[in-house]
């Protein structure tokens, strides 16, 4: 509670009002489960293997389950009835086409630009869907990003300079590739900036992540010059990102463009944690959990600082960080509606924090993915692991579940 803001992460009147009895207690059911770590291990080792070998009945199972808890739907119109629903309780969509990183040549990267262009172009005709996401991933071959990631490494100066040297070492070949790649990102980008939609790059892992940051900053060097267009994505459970964060907002005050940041924990940390442990190089996550939260909350307090130059999303779960966000904008006297600060979290998860915010007149949303069953798999898989070894989310959620069915029961 936040006696001078008014705000309460206790109140369950609002953050389950969009939810009948039944769909209640359904959730509180589904989080009893996703608290089994067994369970969890079993199901993110079958799940998509059953969905690969379209086993009787898996997809309804998913569907009317963990699908129906985080997803928006399969397809964009099935997203309508969740984005109006959220409409009516404050609450804006950051719309996620769930594709994944994949290898499948030239021909699925373009399907896979024109779809996020699609989600543009039905963003626009939508009062409620300000952003959407894109995965670099879902439209380069992974290969290509790691080499341009190991050339990076080898190279000396700033972010730009080791972007430019990296792509001096490719062949012909591959710099025609990756030029290819930079494109559809322009397109992307392009159809942001024409619709008034937000691009939000999603981090990846470490190992491919630097090419990203740099064409991204490229990105806005040329289209956030008069409002942010493109955002990039910090990890804060990496050890190096608020040096990042810091280095970012100098640039964009060196060159005078507005930087777009989202602020996220992290999301592969076990995976992270394994290939440094099994390659024998020092991990890129924090050493703990206090430290990771130090950066995030440094972190927004560096984008507040500037927000002539950042805009920035506070896309996180936590209750301080996010009550430390709405403090900073009070204490600095900064509107809740600032078009330069904006709060998220997913679909399916810490509603306390998001309709009570909504409550409270900050501008917040819901990261909404859609997409067929199989593509989302992976998305679905990484919920429930997070929720399986997050320390106290599952717990936290079903506490607030109980208390909003025993209210009701009252």
């Amino acid at each position: 509670m936040n006696d001078r803001l008014s705000i309460s992460f206790e109140n369950t009147e609002n953050a389950f009002a969009y939810k009948s009895n039944d769909a209640l207690k359904k959730a509180h059911w589904l989080f009893r489960l996703m608290g089994k770590n067994w369970l969890v291990s079993a199901g993110t080792r079958l799940t998509p293997l059953a969905i690969r070998w379209r086993i009787p009945f898996t997809r309804t199972i998913i569907k009317s389950t963990i699908f129906e808890q985080f997803i928006g739907g399969e397809t964009l119109q099935e997203t309508k009835p969740v984005v109006d629903m959220l409409a009516g309780h404050q609450v804006q969509v950051i719309l996620d086409y769930g594709v994944e990183g994949n290898d499948d040549g030239d021909v699925a990267y373009d399907h896979a630009m024109e779809e996020f262009i699609r989600v543009i172009d039905y963003a626009a005709t939508q009062p409620n869907i300000p952003f959407m996401s894109v995965k670099v991933t879902g439209f380069a071959r992974f290969g290509l990003l790691e080499k341009l990631q190991r050339h990076m490494h080898d190279a000396t100066g700033t972010l730009m300079v080791r972007y430019a040297a990296a792509q001096a070492k490719l062949d012909s070949v591959e710099l025609a590739e990756w030029k290819r790649v930079v494109a559809r990102m322009e397109r992307i980008t392009e159809a942001g900036q024409r619709h008034a939609v937000g691009v939000l790059v999603d981090a990846e892992e470490t190992w491919i992540q630097d090419p990203v940051d740099a064409m991204v900053m490229d990105m806005m060097d040329r289209f956030n010059r008069k409002k942010a267009v493109i955002y990039n994505t910090a990890q804060l459970y990496r050890h190096d990102r608020y040096a990042f964060l810091e280095a970012s907002v100098e640039a964009a005050k060196q060159r005078g463009f507005i930087l777009g940041m989202k602020l996220v924990r992290g999301a592969y940390m076990e995976k992270e944690r394994k290939r440094a442990n099994e390659q024998g190089y020092p991990s890129p996550i924090q050493a703990t959990k206090e430290n990771t939260d130090r950066d995030f909350d440094q972190s927004i307090r560096l984008c507040l600082a500037h927000l002539d130059q950042v805009a920035t999303i506070i896309a996180s779960h936590n209750e301080q960080s996010n009550l430390l966000g709405a403090q900073l904008l009070h204490d600095l006297n900064i509107p809740h509606h600032h078009p330069h600060v904006h709060f998220s979290q997913l679909y399916g998860m810490s509603d306390h924090i998001t309709f009570n915010l909504a409550e409270a007149g900050y501008s917040v949303s819901k990261y909404l993915p859609f997409g067929p069953i199989k593509h989302v798999v992976p998305y679905l898989m990484r919920r429930a692991q997070e929720n399986s070894s997050v320390s106290g989310q599952t717990s936290r959620e079903l506490s607030l579940l109980e208390r909003e069915v025993k209210r009701r029961s009252l």
